[in-house]
């Protein structure tokens, strides 16, 4: 039986940001999703039982 994958989510307002963790990450075996405010990330974390939420603290709006 294979083990569960972690999931992670990736919150940040920058693009760039987001794609370089999300492809890193995924190299390493864990599946991500990726949201680009706090507004989007408070809709995600509703509906998913995420493992780890990396947060950008400094984003426009609500930030982390």
């Amino acid at each position: 039986m294979t083990p569960a994958r972690a999931h992670i989510l990736v919150v940040d307002d920058e693009p760039a940001i987001r794609r370089v963790l999300a492809v890193t990450l995924g190299s390493f075996g864990f599946d991500v999703s990726e949201a680009a405010t706090g507004e989007e990330a408070l809709e995600l974390v509703k509906e998913v039982a995420y493992d780890a939420v990396l947060l950008d603290i400094n984003m426009p709006g609500m930030g982390g």
